[in-house]
């Protein structure tokens, strides 16, 4: 899989503790603070070990964010109840102006998200930006303050490793599906 280039010059620059442990290639590699919905500091590493599917919204985005969220619960439920609780969602916010804890938190209760395996955060707007050109998401703040964006759900290895990503909302793609069950069957 073709990986953007400002990610792998980050790497051979980057100095992250623990980096010997985590593969070149992932994303893990990023020192990034995210701030959950719970106002809890992490890591982007948080869910290490674990098949992950990462993507990057804002809270009061009227249309494609309530479609992405919709479509990320879709693939949960392709899953067996024992698949699903190996498998981890990181929802990561390009408006961390407005999307505070609170606003994060009326989020996850607003769309029922399972808060034991899925985690809504937010960074710095520095950080938004370097989470986004390693993960290859485009986005623009409008004059009316909501954004456009790329809508990309990408699958991360136990690793922290990129290995299939969808942009397909509303419906599941059939090949992203199958890339998800093989993530969860490898390294059991």
């Amino acid at each position: 899989m073709k990986r953007p280039v400002f990610f792998l010059s980050l790497l051979l620059v980057a100095d992250v503790q623990g980096a010997s442990v985590t593969p070149g290639d992932s994303i893990y590699q990023l020192p990034l603070t995210l701030t959950t919905q719970d106002n809890q500091r992490r890591g982007l590493d948080l869910y290490s070990g674990k098949v992950t599917l990462v993507t990057m919204f804002y809270a009061s985005c009227p249309n494609v964010c309530p479609l992405l969220v919709s479509t990320l619960q879709q693939i949960d439920r392709q899953l067996s109840p024992e698949r699903r609780q190996q498998m981890r969602v990181l929802l990561v916010s390009i408006d961390p102006k407005r999307d505070t804890p609170a606003a994060l938190a009326e989020l996850a209760a607003a769309h029922h998200l399972d808060l034991s395996r899925w985690s809504v955060t937010q960074t710095s707007a520095a950080e938004v930006r370097q989470l986004a050109a390693v993960l290859g998401i485009q986005y623009r703040e409008l004059p009316d303050e909501n954004f456009n964006h790329s809508s990309v759900i990408t699958l991360l290895d136990r690793q922290g490793r990129i290995v299939g990503r969808t942009s397909i909302l509303g419906r599941i793609e059939p090949e992203f599906l199958k890339q998800l069950k093989s993530a969860l069957q490898a390294g059991k």
